[in-house]
Order: structure tokens, then C-alpha cells, then sequence
């Protein structure tokens, strides 16, 4: 009873045979073990770094060349016929007839529809009938007109023969009267005519227009129509084709994007592909850049016209293009691969296993690649890295133009043959 009620801790100290003398030696041997522990982690975290770091370094390169640097702008678009026409018709009426169909060649002048002219031949007929009665009209008022100069002249004479007793003023007045009444409808007998005439001519074209031809050279793209189809041409011409002139020759139109249409320039050469020949290159060159410009899905473009030489057909309305534009050529000029550009070595070079154990477990902050900065419009600062002693050195350039693969030197002390660090690689020993 007298040990359940005494102090926990002092019980734990009776039953050990731990006085209070001891506890300072106690304190000192936990101390010991915190040591010992920390050692036997540190040795074990460098044996296992150690083992990590059994390989060392290893560069791949590439080397600096001189040769001829083609920059080129990349735009996508779609071709089209140079000149499109659109052939309609006038007339309202039924179809009759249909001589071409889609990709057949055309003339100029070549029927390509003829409509039912039944109504217009029956409108000629009428106009030139009302024609010959104007004709009949005019007749009968020349002779009218005729008749009356002859009744004038008679009562004029008399009238010089009597001294004026055998003829009153009125019946001179009268006849004179009566001539220009003749004379009138003279002149309305003429106008009826012109009038008649006009008629004629009209339905004549309308006529003319039942066959219609077509207005170029060139292939038929689309055909709206069918043999028996009823055209309203009262509102709005419909259109029964539609014509690409000169198919030999076509239209490149591409979207160039704003940061991009700088470079461009009218005479530029360019090279294309299309999906339905994918190994085959088309030559193609600028026409036209157009000031305005379009906005699709928040991307500002332009729109570039390239003239496209297609002597063999292959080329179809609509296809969808990729074309390099060549902005520039640089010849014999020293080359380095863009690789070399962007390689920034681990640590500027600095071998790990030199840090040492304490410096192997703390860590450490990447070392920054040096900040290229702009010297000119096309001219930028830059570092690539070369091999001293198996290391990385730098060596500070100037470069200018690139076509995403090379970049070219204008300043700094590279040569060709050169090899320039592009990347790390680590192998085992």
C-alpha cells in the first residue's frame, strides 16, 4: 500500500537504483547518442550523394558553319481562281437546253444555256408589225402633208389672180391651218416609228439573250441549273455559273500574321504545299499586301495575295495552303545552331563532388543564364559555351537573323568548325 501510494516518478527512480546524483551523467550520454545519430545520417546521406555522383559530366556539341541563311514568314490561306465570273441570266423562263457541265473548258462565246423562246419570238414578231404600221402611218401623213401644201398653193394663186376677190382670208387661214396639222402628224407618224423601233430592238436582245454564252476563256467551277428548271429573274439576275478564267493562272490568299507583315513586301518570292500533294513544293510570288486588316479570335492578320503559275491543273479552287515567304537571304555568313543559343550550363560549370559534404546536403540556387539584350532591330547579345578542359567557357556574341534552326553571327570570336556546347549528358564511369 505504501508503494502504490508513493510518487510515480520517485518509484521509477527506487526501482532503477537511479539517484538524483546520476542525472547529470544521464543528460551527458543523451547528448552522446543525439551525436552519434547525426553522424551515422550525415555519413550515410554522403555515402549515397558519393554513390549518386559516380557519374560525371558529359557535353554534347555541335559545330559553327558557314553557309547561305534563307529567313522566311509562314502563313496559311487558300487558293482561288484569279478572275471568278459569275454567268446569270436576265430573262425569267424555262430552262430548254444545257451544252456544258462541270470542268469543261470554255470559250468566249460559246453557248452554255438556251432558255424556251417561244414568248420572246412572239414579242419580236409583234414589235415589228407595230413597225410596219408606224411605217404605214407616216406614209399616209406624208401624203397628207402633200395634199395640203397642194390646196395652199391653189388658193394662194387664185387669190394673186382675182386681186384677192375670189378668195376670203379665212379659207387662206384655214388651209394654212389645215398644212400644220399635216405636218404634225408627220412628225407623230415619225416619233411612232423611232418608237417602234426601240421596240424591237428590245425584244430582239431579249431574243438574243434566250441563248447565253460564255464571257471568258475558261473552266466551269459550279453549275446552279438543270434541263426544265423555271428561272424569276424579276428581282435578282440568278446565277446559273459560276467560271474561273484562265485556270493556268491562280491566286494564293494568305492571312499574315501583324508581328510578321513588316517583313513583307510586294515581289517577295515564296514557297507552298497543299495536303493533296504533300511532297510537292509550289513556287509562288507577292502581288499585293492589303492595308486592311481582320481580326479572328482576337489575332490581327492581313491579307497577302501570291500569283501562282498552275500550267498542269493540279491546282484546285479552295485548296488549303501553307507558304513560306522568303524575306531575306544572308550568303556565306557564320552559322550557329539555336541550340547553342538557349544552352545554359548546370552551376557555370562547377563540379558537385567539390562542394563537399555539408555543401552536398544544403541547397543550392540555380545559376542564371546571362540576359541577352537588343543591340539593333535585328541584332541581339547573346553567350554560347565552348570546351576548356572539359568544361564549359563562355564566349559573348552578337547574332542577327535565324530561320529557327541556325542563327547568324554577325560579332564575336567563333569560327567555323567550332563546337558549341548544346547540351548535358551524364554517363556512368
Amino acid at each position: 500500500m505504501e508503494y502504490q501510494k508513493m510518487n510515480p516518478e520517485k518509484a521509477v527512480s527506487q526501482t532503477l537504483n537511479i539517484g538524483k546524483d546520476k542525472r547529470d551523467g544521464s543528460k551527458i550520454r543523451r547528448w552522446i547518442w543525439v551525436i552519434f545519430l547525426i553522424f551515422v545520417f550525415l555519413s550515410g546521406a554522403y555515402y549515397w550523394r558519393s554513390k549518386s555522383n559516380g557519374k560525371e559530366p558529359q557535353y554534347k556539341t555541335q559545330e559553327v558553319t558557314r553557309g547561305d541563311l534563307t529567313v522566311t514568314v509562314t502563313a496559311t490561306g487558300s487558293l482561288a481562281p484569279t478572275s471568278a465570273v459569275q454567268v446569270g441570266s436576265e430573262l425569267s423562263g424555262i430552262i430548254k437546253t444545257i451544252t456544258v457541265d462541270f470542268n469543261d473548258q470554255v470559250k468566249i462565246g460559246q453557248p452554255l444555256v438556251y432558255l424556251d423562246d417561244t414568248l420572246y419570238q412572239a414579242a419580236v414578231m409583234g414589235a415589228r408589225a407595230a413597225l410596219a404600221s408606224a411605217n404605214a402611218k407616216l406614209a399616209q401623213a406624208l401624203a397628207t402633208v402633200t395634199q395640203k401644201q397642194q390646196n395652199l398653193k391653189r388658193l394662194r394663186q387664185a387669190g394673186r389672180l382675182s386681186e384677192g376677190k375670189a378668195l376670203s382670208p379665212y379659207d387662206l387661214e384655214s388651209a394654212e391651218a389645215e398644212l400644220e396639222r399635216a405636218r404634225a402628224d408627220e412628225a407623230s407618224a415619225q416619233a411612232a416609228i423611232q418608237q417602234a423601233k426601240a421596240n424591237l430592238m428590245l425584244d430582239e436582245a431579249n431574243l438574243a439573250k434566250t441563248v447565253i454564252y460564255s464571257p471568258v476563256n475558261g473552266i466551269v467551277l459550279e453549275r446552279n441549273v438543270d434541263p426544265g428548271q423555271t428561272m424569276a429573274a424579276s428581282y435578282q439576275a440568278p446565277v446559273l455559273f459560276i467560271l474561273a478564267e484562265d485556270p493556268t493562272q491562280m491566286e494564293l490568299q494568305v492571312d499574315v500574321d501583324e508581328a510578321d507583315v513588316g517583313q513583307i513586301r510586294d515581289g517577295q518570292d515564296a514557297t507552298f504545299t497543299v495536303d493533296a500533294y504533300p511532297d510537292r513544293i509550289f513556287q509562288a510570288r507577292i502581288v499585293q499586301v492589303r492595308y486592311g486588316s481582320q481580326t479572328t479570335n482576337n489575332v490581327v492578320t492581313y491579307k497577302t495575295l501570291l500569283k501562282v503559275d498552275n500550267p498542269d491543273l493540279v491546282l484546285r479552287p479552295g485548296m488549303t495552303a501553307t507558304a513560306d515567304i522568303i524575306v531575306e537571304k544572308i550568303k556565306k555568313a557564320i552559322l550557329v545552331p539555336n541550340a547553342a543559343l538557349r544552352y545554359i550550363p548546370p552551376a557555370a560549370g562547377k563540379p558537385e563532388q567539390k562542394r563537399g559534404l555539408v555543401g552536398m546536403l544544403l541547397p543550392r540556387f540555380p545559376v542564371r543564364g546571362s540576359k541577352t539584350s537588343d543591340t539593333s532591330d535585328k541584332e541581339t547579345k547573346s553567350k554560347v559555351w565552348i570546351l576548356q578542359q572539359g568544361q564549359p567557357a563562355p564566349v559573348n556574341v552578337v547574332t542577327g537573323a535565324t530561320d529557327g534552326n541556325n542563327t547568324v553571327v554577325v560579332k564575336g570570336d567563333l569560327k567555323p568548325g567550332t563546337q558549341l556546347v548544346v547540351d548535358t549528358l551524364t554517363v556512368a564511369k
